[in-house]
C-alpha cells in the first residue's frame, strides 16, 4: 500500500524556514483511475472523504476533460495531478522492468514521450497543475548513453510540461534516490520534482523506507505490497521528515488491489495518517 507525497525534489534537502507563515496541514489524498466513468471516479474518492486525487485517465477526448472537471467541482475535490503510462506493456519485474517501463527502454521512449504531452494537454483543458509517471530504470552511471538519453527525454517532457503552466513529477521505485535526485538535477528545469512513492522504494529494494510493503526475497520478482502498517516503512518517521522540511502538499494513498478489500484498506490507512498529520 503506497502513501506519495509529491513535491520538488530539492524540498527534501533543507528545514522548513521557522519565519515562514503557518500553511495548512498535509492533506490526503487517494490514486484513482477515471476509467471511461470519471464521475463514479470522483464520488469514490468523495465518498471515502477524501479532499485531494491524483487521476489516471485513458481517454484525451475533450469531452472526457470536461467531464472530470465537472465531477471534481461537483464533489469540491482537488486533483493535484495526471498520471501517464503507456502505451505498451510496463512490467513491473526485475528483468522485464527494465526494458519496458517508462522513458529509458529505447524501443518505445518516443511514443512514451508523446503520450505525456498527451497528458499534459489534457491536463491543461482540466486544470490539473501536474503531470506525473514513472521515468524506469534510469542508470546509475551518469556516463552511460542511455542516462544521458533519458535525462533529455525527461527534459522534453519537463519543458512541454512547463509550457502548459505544470509541474513534472518523477515517481520513485526503480531507481536509487541519488540517482533520480542526480537525473533532475541534469535535467535542470524548476518544475522538475518527484511523486515520492513511500513503497516503492521497498518493493524494488532501492531504500530503507518509503509505500508499505515488504522488502523483495525473489531474485526476479518486486517485493510485497502490504496494507499501511503491515510493511516495512516507518510512517511516523516519514511523515516526521515531511513536517520537518515544510512539507504541506498532499499525501496519495494507493492500494493496488480491487474489490472491497480495497475499500476497507484504503479507510484503515486513511485512520492511520490522519492521526500521523495531526
Amino acid at each position: 500500500m503506497g502513501v506519495a507525497a509529491s513535491a520538488a525534489a530539492a524540498a527534501f534537502a533543507r528545514p522548513a524556514n521557522p519565519q515562514a507563515g503557518a500553511k495548512p496541514a498535509m492533506r490526503l489524498g487517494l490514486i484513482v483511475s477515471a476509467g471511461n466513468d470519471p464521475e463514479a471516479a470522483i464520488r469514490k474518492v468523495h465518498e471515502l472523504g477524501f479532499p485531494t486525487c491524483q487521476v489516471g485517465v485513458s481517454s484525451f477526448a475533450p469531452e472526457m476533460a470536461t467531464r472530470l472537471r465537472r465531477a471534481l467541482d461537483s464533489f469540491q475535490i482537488e486533483a493535484t495531478s495526471l498520471v501517464s503510462g503507456g502505451p505498451g506493456p510496463e512490467i513491473y519485474d526485475f528483468y522485464h522492468g527494465p526494458l519496458t517501463i517508462g522513458l529509458v527502454p529505447r524501443a518505445s521512449r518516443e511514443a512514451r514521450i508523446a503520450q505525456i504531452k498527451k497528458t499534459s494537454d489534457f491536463a491543461k483543458l482540466c486544470g490539473v497543475p501536474a503531470v506525473q509517471t514513472h521515468c524506469g530504470f534510469i542508470s546509475e552511471n551518469p556516463n552511460d548513453a542511455i542516462y544521458k538519453e533519458t535525462v533529455e527525454a525527461i527534459r522534453t517532457v519537463a519543458a512541454y510540461c512547463k509550457q502548459n503552466g505544470q509541474n513534472f513529477r518523477c515517481e520513485t521505485g526503480q531507481e536509487t534516490p541519488i540517482t533520480l535526485f542526480r537525473a533532475i538535477q541534469d535535467v535542470g528545469l524548476d518544475n522538475v520534482g518527484v511523486n515520492f512513492d513511500a513503497a516503492n522504494l521497498i518493493l524494488y529494494g532501492k531504500a530503507n523506507h518509503a509505500k508499505d510493503g515488504l522488502y523483495p526475497t525473489d531474485a526476479k520478482q518486486l517485493g510485497r505490497e502490504v496494507p499501511i502498517g503491515q510493511g516495512k516503512v516507518n510512517f511516523p518517521a516519514f511523515i516526521k521528515r515531511l513536517k520537518e522540511v515544510g512539507y504541506r502538499g498532499p499525501l496519495t494513498i494507493e492500494r493496488e488491489i480491487s474489490g472491497p478489500q480495497q475499500t476497507e484498506d484504503v479507510r484503515a490507512a486513511k485512520a492511520y495518517l490522519e492521526k500521523l498529520v495531526g
